[in-house]
Formats: C-alpha cells, sequence, structure tokens
C-alpha cells in the first residue's frame, strides 16, 4: 500500500521521534532540567540515596554517573538530555524516584547510541490484543490475510501469562508499553491487568484508539497504575479522521475521550497520570493547530510522530540502510501468546527469539538475538529479513 501522500521516510528515527509537540506546560522544561543536575549532584555528593532495588544493580553507579556528565556537558555530544516530555514525566516523580527515572531512561536513551547491553531490555512492549477494530491506513492491520480472527497468531493474551511478563519485569524494567499490533482494550482480560500492575512500575503506558472506552476501563485505566495514557487520533475534523483511521468515528472518540477527562477530574485528580493525543504525520492535510483546538482542553499534550512505512514490510524493495536498527538495543516486544519479537515492524514474527515463558532476560542475552545485533553491527542488516527492507535505524 502506498503512503497516502507519497510521503517518504528514508531514514526513520526511533529515538525522540515526535514531528510536533504541544504542551500546557511550557515552562517546565529550564526547572526540570536544573533539578536533574541537581539531583544527580546530590546523589553523587552522598546526600541522596535511594532505598530501591535498582540501586544494587551492578551498573547503577555507572549509569547515573553517564547521566550526570551528559547533563552537565557543554557541548552537543550529550547522549542523554532532558526534553519537554521527560520534563513532565520528571514532574511527576519524588527526587528520590529520580534516581530511579534516570537509571533507566538513560539506558532507554544512549544505550541504543553507544550500543551497549545489560541483562534486561531497557524498555518492553506488551500486546494484550493483537487483534483491533480499526484499519489505518499506515498500519500493518491493513495486511488482511495475516491480521484476521481465523489465524491461529492472532488473540488475546491471558491474564496468567500477563502476570508471568509482569513478574519477571518487575524491579528490572520500568518502562513498559501496553500496545503493539492491536487494540489493548479488545482484551477480555484488560481490567484484571490494570488491577495487577498497579504500583509495580514507574513508566507504564497504554496506547489505544478511545473507540472502547467505557466507564468500566476507564476507571481500571486511571487506578491502574499507567503513567502515560496515549489516545491515537491523526485528524480533528472528518471526514479526514475516518479517512485515516479506517472504521473509527470521529464523534464517539471525542465523546469517550471527554469521559475520561471528566472522570479523571472529578475522581483521579491527585493521580500522576499524563494523557496524550498522538498520530502518525501522514498527510499535509494535517493540522497541529487544528488537533489542539479540538483536544487541548481534554488533554495533557497533543503530538504527531514521524510515518514510518511498515503497513507493507515484507513486499517493498530492500533500501541499502545499513545503520544497525537502535531497537536492538532498546526494545523488546512480546505478543498476546508470549512469543517474543525483537520489533513489531516485524508483525509476522520472522525474527522471533523464543516464548517470553522461557525468561525475558534470558532471550535479551541470548545466542539468537545477539546474532542479530551483529549482522546489524557487520553491515550485515541488508541480508536479513525483512531487517533489509526496514527504515527503523
Amino acid at each position: 500500500m502506498e503512503n497516502p501522500d507519497g510521503i517518504q521516510a528514508q531514514k526513520y528515527e526511533k529515538h525522540h521521534s515526535f514531528k510536533n509537540f504541544k504542551t500546557r506546560r511550557e515552562g517546565v522544561l529550564q526547572y526540570q532540567t536544573d533539578r536533574a543536575k541537581r539531583v544527580l549532584s546530590e546523589w553523587a555528593g552522598g546526600a541522596l540515596t535511594t532505598t530501591h532495588s535498582v540501586a544494587a544493580k551492578a551498573n547503577f553507579r555507572d549509569v547515573l554517573e553517564a547521566a550526570k556528565n551528559d547533563l552537565n556537558s557543554a557541548g552537543d555530544t550529550a547522549l542523554f538530555r532532558i526534553t519537554q516530555f521527560i520534563a513532565e514525566e520528571m514532574e511527576t516523580y519524588s527526587d528520590e524516584e529520580l534516581l530511579r527515572y534516570f537509571y533507566h531512561r538513560y539506558r532507554y536513551d544512549a544505550f541504543p547510541q553507544l550500543k551497549s547491553l545489560d541483562e534486561y531490555p531497557p524498555y518492553l512492549q506488551i500486546e494484550p490484543s493483537a487483534l483491533c477494530n480499526f484499519r489505518c491506513v499506515f498500519c500493518y492491520q491493513t495486511d488482511l490475510q495475516y491480521f484476521q480472527k481465523s489465524n491461529p497468531a492472532m488473540g488475546q493474551m491471558s491474564l496468567d501469562l500477563f502476570k508471568a511478563v509482569v513478574d519477571q519485569a518487575e524491579g528490572h524494567i520500568e518502562f513498559l508499553s501496553l500496545a503493539s499490533r492491536g487494540e489493548p482494550l479488545m482484551c477480555r482480560d484488560f481490567a484484571g491487568m490494570m488491577e495487577y500492575s498497579r504500583g509495580k512500575f514507574l513508566n507504564l503506558k497504554l496506547n489505544t484508539n478511545a473507540s472502547l472506552l467505557t466507564e468500566k476501563n476507564i476507571h481500571a485505566i486511571l487506578s491502574g497504575g499507567v503513567k502515560t495514557v496515549v489516545f491515537s487520533a491523526d485528524a480533528a475534523e472528518e471526514p479526514l479522521y475516518s479517512q485515516l483511521r479506517v472504521n473509527g468515528k470521529l464523534d464517539r472518540v471525542l465523546k469517550n475521550i471527554d469521559l475520561f477527562s471528566t472522570i479523571r477530574a472529578k475522581e483521579y485528580s491527585n493521580e500522576r497520570i499524563i494523557t496524550r493525543v498522538s498520530g502518525v504525520k501522514v498527510s499535509d492535510k494535517q493540522d497541529i493547530d487544528s488537533m489542539e483546538k479540538v483536544w487541548g482542553d481534554m488533554v495533557d499534550q497533543i503530538a504527531f510522530v514521524n510515518y514510518n512505512p511498515w503497513e507493507n514490510i515484507y513486499e517493498v524493495e530492500k533500501n541499502g540502510i545499513e545503520k544497525p536498527c537502535s531497537d536492538l538495543w532498546r526494545r523488546m516486544f512480546v505478543w498476546h501468546d508470549g512469543l517474543t519479537n525483537p520489533c513489531d515492524t516485524d508483525y509476522r514474527s520472522t525474527l522471533q527469539v523464543g516464548n517470553a515463558r522461557e525468561g525475558i532476560s534470558r532471550l535479551w542475552t541470548s545466542d539468537r538475538y545477539q546474532a542479530l545485533r551483529n549482522a546489524h553491527l557487520n553491515q550485515g542488516r541488508q541480508i536479513v529479513e525483512p531487517c533489509k527492507r526496514c527504515s527503523v535505524v
């Protein structure tokens, strides 16, 4: 399938991929940058410590020292810096929690650039459901031969499997998303997943198209330990919205997000949650100002992310890109059945490394995973399928 407006991405920078970002909290960036420097300075001087188990990690001190040095660097070579959305996340943490946050944030930001690896992925994406009720034009769900209920690879994650994955991640991985190939709210055990996640992670994110938000789901999300709720929407008016989000209805999504905002304000005003409407920028018709006008009173942030042509990854010509994919050092994906994959661009799992039941850490450091990393590092990306067709770097 062709990109709707012919916009092509030669290389897709996965790191900090926001194309536009609007927020109500414009004044926090400098304050939180200064705060980050202070917190790390106090930690280095022994005036601030954390009792969390993360402090026992073998590389804890080295990682925080590197983060401190980068933040105090006057040059442009720093691998770690405070951006607007990081600053807004920082607002929700105590000084002690920031030590834990910076350890995981630095690994997420810098390890893919350094090609560094330790025992756990900096980020884990868990897929409650591989099924979706939308067929967005830029999404791999447009592969109708693959994404259908009769395909054994499609389905929903059981609560037992979810608990097993969460138990492995707790204390080791703080950045997680509940989302991948499908719509999380289609999972019958979604409320139970939210309840089991409560209090376990610093930065749990949920991505949803918001079409299935009900009062029950809203209460589950707001009480379930989610830090960031991302409502996926690419336009603020019809017919553009439904042209991009095929099967979606803008009026329904608007009503649902408004309900979420109302319940949040009335019953969960003390919960440290960030809400964002985020769309994929595929057309010049999409306008961030109109998005802000419609969505701005309902959520904390409005954003577009750059378009990545992944919906036909197995059909496009190889692109000649030799630069290693950063996701090989950044994140790991666990599908609804436990199958574990290095990326979601490879939505058919040709690169799968095993099942999460075997152990997340074991798979992350496995020979099979490392062989893929080595191929990318040694100019072998163009012999790996489908990496040779993918533009993510």
